[in-house]
């Protein structure tokens, strides 16, 4: 039997640069191997006037597509779910990432930032995370840490895989741990 897929998960506190040490692993990544072949999106936030207005996905190609706001006023937006003063548009999250975690015999590794309250509100978003699972290509993603002791399911289970390391990042070890993830990312895609 094979050995379970290896799963980088970085964990930490809301705003501690999860996202930003992803993107910097892949960067260093890309440039070591400029022939690696990497899927998945990205969460970034959306900012009016300093504030906090919402969240988009990003593809690795730069392609975007909204996740979450404060400003939907569609007919539809009433029956979305909300996350705090947050709708999330699931049918748009599900049409731009859904299709970016698709398996291709070539792929490296995915990255899937990030699998939490916003995203599990897709019923279709967990299932394909477990499908990429399966597929035994290592896979980076960020978790949320929990909140008032209580973990996201899900997201136990991913903490609970076979082959999963968590990382918990702070701001005192971000520098450390971007060189860390990006070492032992190496080393299973080598």
């Amino acid at each position: 039997m094979a050995a379970p897929a290896e799963c980088f998960l970085v964990s930490g506190s809301p705003g501690v640069g999860k996202t930003t040490l992803i993107a910097r692993v892949l960067e260093t990544l890309r440039i070591s191997n400029p022939n690696l072949k990497i899927q998945g999106f990205f969460t970034r936030e959306i900012r009016q006037g300093g504030e906090r207005v919402g969240f988009e996905v990003v593809t690795l190609d730069g392609r975007t597509a909204p996740l979450a706001s404060i400003h939907s006023s569609s007919a539809e937006s009433i029956r979305w779910p909300t996350v705090g003063r947050y709708k999330v548009d699931v049918g748009s999250f599900e049409s731009l990432a859904l299709p970016e975690l698709q398996i291709k015999e070539d792929t490296d590794l995915f990255v899937i930032d990030e699998v939490g309250k916003m995203e599990l509100f897709s019923s279709l978003f967990f299932p394909t995370v477990l499908r990429v699972l399966e597929s035994n290509k290592p896979f980076l993603a960020t978790i949320p840490i929990p909140k008032a002791g209580l973990d996201i399911p899900a997201v136990v289970r991913l903490k609970n895989h076979p082959g999963a390391t968590v990382f918990t990042l702070t701001t005192s070890n971000r520098d450390a741990m971007k060189d860390r993830i990006y070492t032992e990312l190496t080393d299973k895609l080598v």
